[in-house]
């Protein structure tokens, strides 16, 4: 039997250049999707005041909800109804594991009947952690 001349020739060589163009839109990808995660959390909002409180669990995962002054609900950015929450707190639940935390960061004039659609998505979704964003006394001026 004829052995091919191809493997008389020399060694195999690997192509990177598919696996160099993976690598770095992966980087772009993290790169941008924390980002994006830092920005939601630095939503200017006069939040509420607390003599107590702790800080939260930064290992968790951690899904935002900021409720703006006019009642808006804001999850990634984009506005949504609070029927759609519930849908969506799955969802992200499901993708993140049964330990998600929701940290909700409501203006400081939102009455209560504006968060309670969000405690009650919440409980329909199966998330248990849930942790309100405030100021301490010292932080405000």
């Amino acid at each position: 039997m004829r052995v091919p001349n191809l493997l008389r020739q020399g060694s195999v060589s690997f192509n990177m250049t598919p696996m160099i163009d993976v690598v770095f839109l992966l980087i772009i990808f993290f790169l941008v999707s924390s980002h994006l995660a830092k920005q939601e959390a630095q939503l200017e909002l006069p939040l509420p005041v607390a003599e107590t409180g702790r800080l939260g669990d930064e290992q968790a995962p951690r899904v935002i909800v900021n409720i703006l002054a006019d009642g808006q609900l804001l999850l990634a950015g984009h506005r949504l109804e609070a029927g759609q929450l519930a849908a969506r707190l799955r969802s992200q639940r499901e993708a993140e594991g049964e330990n998600v935390e929701l940290k909700i960061r409501g203006d400081r004039e939102v009455p209560y009947r504006m968060v309670q659609p969000v405690l009650l998505a919440a409980t329909q979704a199966g998330i248990w952690n849930v942790t309100v964003s405030v100021y301490r006394p010292e932080d405000v001026r």
